[in-house]
């Protein structure tokens, strides 16, 4: 029931939204020079890697510094970049991931491969689930980077402490996938988006 829903709920998103994705990629192109889609590989249900798709909000090759992105200000992030995270709007091509059937609205966020390696069998439950664009850990670690950008060392508080605690969050949807809590968590996500 939750795929029907992420069918219709997107494919009529994608139609309203045309007119904001032409806008952001027009923001895009001329605020810095690269690309207007960012893809990633990240890993989906069953372990299976996808390219994640989200508009490009740092510069060209910012991977390459590294995977996590610290603090408000981080230097890679694109002066559209910072409005654009600020408010989640890089997060809307996730959509084309969502009706090509590789994520769901409401899932567990997915993971690039060198985190997933480390999880715990208990926690590659995870993976048994269509990844999705938010769910009760993306709401509660909506300023992540921020979290992180306090860090002395941000990488190993992500992986010791903010990881193993949104894996805890996915699971609450993971053992109740219902329709009630699908709609609850996307109606938080828009409030706190918002708000």
């Amino acid at each position: 029931m939750n795929r029907l829903f992420d069918i219709f709920i997107t494919f009529i998103s994608l139609i309203v939204l045309s007119p904001v994705f032409l806008t952001i990629g027009l923001i895009i192109a001329l605020d810095s020079r690269g690309v207007i889609f960012f893809l990633q590989s990240r890993v989906g249900r069953n372990g299976k890697d996808f390219r994640l798709i989200k508009f490009r909000t740092m510069v060209t090759d910012a991977h390459r510094s590294g995977d996590l992105t610290v603090g408000v200000r981080d230097s890679r992030i694109t002066r559209a970049g910072l409005f654009l995270r600020r408010y989640k709007l890089d997060e809307i091509p996730q959509l084309i991931n969502v009706l090509k059937g590789e994520m769901s609205l409401v899932g567990p966020r997915p993971e690039i491969r060198k985190y997933v390696d480390m999880y715990s069998e208990e926690q590659k439950k995870v993976l048994t689930v269509r990844p999705g664009i938010t769910d009760y850990a993306s709401i509660e670690y909506f300023n992540e980077n921020e979290i992180l950008g306090r860090s002395e060392n941000p990488e190993r508080t992500y992986i010791n402490e903010v990881m193993p605690a949104k894996i805890r969050l996915n699971m609450r949807f993971i053992e109740q996938p219902t329709l009630s809590n699908y709609f609850l968590i996307l109606g938080k996500t828009f409030t706190r988006v918002i708000f």
